[in-house]
């Protein structure tokens, strides 16, 4: 099976560029004096504006290419995993960031499931999401679908509910065709 992202890891920044981090470290609350994880984080592209946040940035992905990206950037730990399993102990992260990568994980179910895992009493999980109820995120997914891509998209309220069976308090926040569900970890 093709895979997209050790093809794309090398230019994969010169195409899809980073967004001003400020939205992002107010629904993570940073700084924080713990440790963050950047799950599905690639090559770091978000992760490298924590660095100067938490105590400690990790950054796992399943692409070996795109974590030799990663490395690259002063400050970043990196582990090559699934996130369906991640090899941190329970309650680790004080924050969890999952940057446009939900919909590309192979179960998103157990995805949740580890996430909510590896976050720490009181910490807080944010996901950032191209919102599919969007027509041009629509578009995309099917972009991604005729690429061959293992895409699969979740609107907002579908990503709230895989936190549904947990003692989480959630939120949803639309900016156009992006969207973060924040889970806070009671």
């Amino acid at each position: 099976m093709l895979d997209h992202f050790d093809f794309l890891a090398p230019f994969y920044e010169k195409f899809i560029k980073p967004k001003n981090p400020e939205d992002l470290w107010r629904l993570a609350d940073l700084p924080t004096s713990g440790a963050l994880l950047d799950a599905g984080g690639g090559t770091g592209r978000i992760a490298q504006f924590m660095r100067d946040k938490a105590a400690e940035v990790v950054v796992a992905d399943l692409s070996f290419e795109m974590l030799q990206q990663a490395k690259n950037k002063r400050g970043l730990g990196t582990v090559c995993s699934h996130t369906e399993k991640m090899p941190f102990p329970d309650g680790y992260f004080d924050r969890v960031i999952m940057v446009d990568a939900l919909h590309h994980v192979c179960d998103q179910v157990h995805t949740a499931d580890e996430l909510w895992r590896v976050l720490k009493p009181g910490g807080r999980l944010v996901i950032e999401e191209p919102d599919v109820r969007t027509g041009f995120i629509k578009l995309l997914a099917l972009a991604e679908k005729l690429a061959l891509m293992r895409s699969h998209f979740l609107s907002p309220p579908q990503i709230v509910a895989l936190f549904d069976e947990r003692n989480a308090h959630t939120q949803i926040s639309v900016d156009g065709y992006i969207s973060w569900v924040v889970v806070e970890k009671r």
